[in-house]
C-alpha cells in the first residue's frame, strides 16, 4: 500500500500554524518540522496522584489512583511491562479519537510522588521472576469512566445485552480511529453506568497498541483493531454509518495533529523527537487511507457489516 506525501507547501503552512499554536504553551518548544535539537514541549496541566486505590487487569499493569483533582484515574507506568512507548500511543491517539467526537477517557499527565511509591507496597510492576517498584514521575493517566462511589464499570458484556447500550454507534467510530492509527490488539471497551441505571455507555480504552505498540509501524492487518463481536457493527449500513467520525479524521488538520503530540512528555518516548515527528507525518498522511483499510476490514473473511448495503 503506497501512500502519498503531502507536498512540502502544505508542510511549510503547516509549520506556520504550529509555532502559532505553541506560542501559548509554557515550556520551550520545537518548530513543527521536527523536534530535532531542541526540549520538546510538555502537557501544561498536571494532576498528582495521592492515594492508590487497586491494581487493574491487564498486560501494561496499571493502577487505579485518586488524584488531586479529586478524580479517579488508571495510572500505566514508564516501566510498564509492555514498552515505554505505551504511554505516548495512549494519549496520542486517546486525544485525537476525543477530537474526532468519540467516546473515550480524559487523559492527564499524572505525577507519581516518590514518598507515594515507597509507601505503598501494592505500586509494583510483577515480571516474570520479580516484582519491581513503579517509577517515580510523570505517568499516563486515563480518567476511570465512572467514580467507584457513583457507578459500575464492565470490561465485558455478553452480546445479548449489547441492546443496553445506549452508544452502540460509535463502535464504528472507533473502528475509524484504530485503522488511522494502526492499532495491533483487538478493540477495547468498557461499559458502565451510574447506579440505579439501567442502560449502559460504552467507553474505549486501551490504545497503548496503536502505533504497533512499541514499533511505532503500521502493519495493516483487516483483522487488527477490531472488537471481537460483530454484533457490535449490527448498525453498520453503508459509509454513512461511519459518519461524523470519518469525515472529522480525514479533514482533521494537521496542525491539530501536531498539537496533541506536543502534549506529550519527552519522557514518554525516550526523547527521541525525531522518532516522534516521523510518526505525526505518517499518521497525517494515512488520513488519505482510512476507507481503504475499513473496506479491507468488510471483505474479509469475517463478514463483520451483514446489513451493508451498496449504493446504486
Amino acid at each position: 500500500m503506497v501512500i502519498s506525501s503531502l507536498v512540502t507547501s502544505e508542510w511549510v503552512a503547516i509549520e506556520v500554524r504550529w509555532r502559532t499554536l505553541v506560542a501559548m504553551v509554557p515550556w520551550p518548544v520545537p518548530p513543527l518540522g521536527g523536534f530535532r535539537g531542541q526540549e520538546c514541549p510538555r502537557h501544561a496541566k498536571l494532576v498528582e496522584a495521592v492515594q492508590h486505590v487497586r491494581r487493574m487487569r491487564g498486560g501494561a499493569q496499571g493502577h487505579l489512583m485518586r488524584c488531586s483533582d479529586g478524580q479517579f484515574y488508571v495510572v500505566k507506568f514508564r516501566n510498564n511491562p509492555q514498552h515505554l512507548r505505551v504511554l505516548t500511543n495512549e494519549m496520542l491517539a486517546t486525544r485525537l479519537a476525543e477530537r474526532a467526537g468519540l467516546p473515550v477517557p480524559l487523559t492527564e499527565v499524572v505525577e507519581v510522588g516518590d514518598w507515594l511509591v515507597e509507601h505503598t507496597a501494592e505500586l509494583s510492576i510483577q515480571l516474570a521472576h520479580n516484582t519491581i517498584p513503579c517509577q517515580a514521575g510523570l505517568q499516563f493517566g486515563s480518567r476511570y469512566a465512572v467514580s467507584p462511589l457513583e457507578g459500575q464499570v464492565f470490561d465485558y458484556l455478553p452480546a445479548e445485552m449489547f441492546g443496553l447500550v445506549r452508544n452502540l454507534e460509535t463502535f464504528a467510530g472507533m473502528l475509524v480511529v484504530d485503522k488511522w492509527t494502526g492499532n495491533a490488539n483487538g478493540r477495547q471497551a468498557a461499559f458502565w453506568r451510574k447506579l440505579r441505571e439501567r442502560k449502559y455507555t460504552a467507553a474505549f480504552i486501551d490504545q497503548g497498541y496503536c502505533f504497533n505498540a512499541g514499533e511505532w509501524t503500521f502493519p495493516d492487518y483487516p483483522l487488527r483493531g477490531v472488537y471481537a463481536r460483530n454484533e457490535v457493527y449490527v448498525g453498520v449500513r453503508g459509509w454513512e454509518s461511519f459518519e461524523p467520525w470519518l469525515s472529522r479524521i480525514e479533514k482533521m488538520e494537521a496542525d491539530v495533529v501536531w498539537a496533541v503530540a506536543g502534549e506529550i512528555p519527552p519522557e514518554w518516548y525516550g526523547g527521541a523527537w525525531d522518532e516522534l515527528e516521523n510518526l505525526v507525518r505518517t499518521l497525517i498522511e494515512r488520513r488519505e487511507v482510512v476507507r481503504e483499510l475499513i473496506e479491507a476490514f468488510r471483505v474479509s473473511a469475517r463478514r463483520p457489516f451483514p446489513e451493508w448495503r451498496e449504493q446504486a
